[in-house]
């Protein structure tokens, strides 16, 4: 007779599953929509190129003294009226030439990167916070509420943007640096406000913000916890992108005579200054237009990075 032992062992040796298969397998951690917008973004050289320009923008906005030692507001008439870039002395105060008053180019230039920088990112935060508050409470408790807020927000989006902050402008007599990010953040919360609505509309229909209020969470709990972290993606995009108009914007009024003024520095004040030069010397106006551009364009690149990165069907 057949030994069954040896039978039964090869039977089972043959049916036997690895044990690579029979384990477990090991399941990924599931990334939330953050993570993968973390992800791509360093993936994208759109992000990276853009963030390193910004990061050295804000280092020299926080830190000119390190880029230079020249003044911004001291000139010569005598010696540098007008003088010519010095292109071969990189970094000293006659690198980029000197304006109609004798003051280097390049000292202004690198001192305007604070102005530029203090109102696009001030305005920014402003307009995002009031615009969010007033989208958020528009589009979660619906009614009157949202009918009040929403015509409020029709009204002053019916003000076109620079004629608006223009009017507000001429009422002061000392234009500062927070007077330019009052008038243009006065007028510029609307568009985040109807993004908000918008988002907020959206997100508390999801079952998640349901079962919050089944289970008896509170308005503010709901608020904070469920509906705007679901709901900030769009905003940010669209901050992140509006930044750079709002710098953009600034040295608009400025080169109109109607934003910042001297002694303050500021690439816009420099790019008016350069327009009644530009006969006789273009580097006036050529470097603080260079530098401005450069600006709006990293801040642009950078939202649209995060735009590509937040929105699922453009992945």
């Amino acid at each position: 007779m057949p030994d069954v032992t040896k039978t039964a062992t090869a039977v089972e040796d043959a049916v036997a599953l690895p044990a690579d298969v029979t384990a477990p397998a090991k399941q990924e951690k599931a990334r939330s929509l953050w993570g993968d917008a973390w992800v791509d973004l360093r993936r994208n050289p759109y992000f990276i190129v853009a963030s390193v320009l910004i990061f050295f923008l804000l280092l020299v906005a926080v830190f000119p003294s390190i880029f230079t030692s020249a003044s911004p507001t001291k000139g010569d008439l005598v010696k540098h009226f007008l003088g010519k870039p010095e292109l071969a002395s990189v970094g000293s105060e006659g690198w980029l030439g000197y304006d109609g008053q004798g003051r280097s180019v390049y000292a202004r230039l690198i001192y305007g990167t604070r102005a530029s920088i203090i109102v696009g990112v001030t305005v920014t935060a402003i307009v995002t916070l009031v615009g969010g508050v007033m989208g958020m409470l528009a589009g979660y408790f619906g009614g009157w509420i949202d009918a009040l807020l929403s015509r409020l927000t029709d009204i002053f989006f019916g003000i076109p943007f620079l004629l608006g902050a223009m009017v507000v402008l001429q009422s002061f007599v000392e234009r500062t640096v927070w007077v330019v990010v009052f008038a243009l953040a006065f007028l510029g919360w609307t568009q985040m406000a109807r993004v908000m609505r918008g988002a907020v509309i959206t997100v508390k229909q999801a079952d998640y913000v349901h079962a919050a209020k089944a289970l008896g969470a509170g308005t503010t709990r709901i608020l904070l916890r469920h509906i705007l972290p679901n709901a900030m993606a769009p905003v940010i995009v669209v901050a992140t992108i509006a930044l750079g108009g709002y710098i953009s914007a600034e040295a608009t009024l400025s080169y109109l005579g109607l934003g910042l003024a001297a002694p303050t520095v500021s690439w816009g004040v420099d790019i008016s200054t350069g327009v009644d030069q530009i006969r006789v010397a273009q580097h006036i106006l050529l470097y603080p237009s260079i530098m401005l551009s450069i600006t709006v364009l990293a801040f642009i690149m950078l939202g649209e990075a995060v735009r590509n990165a937040l929105d699922p069907k453009l992945r």
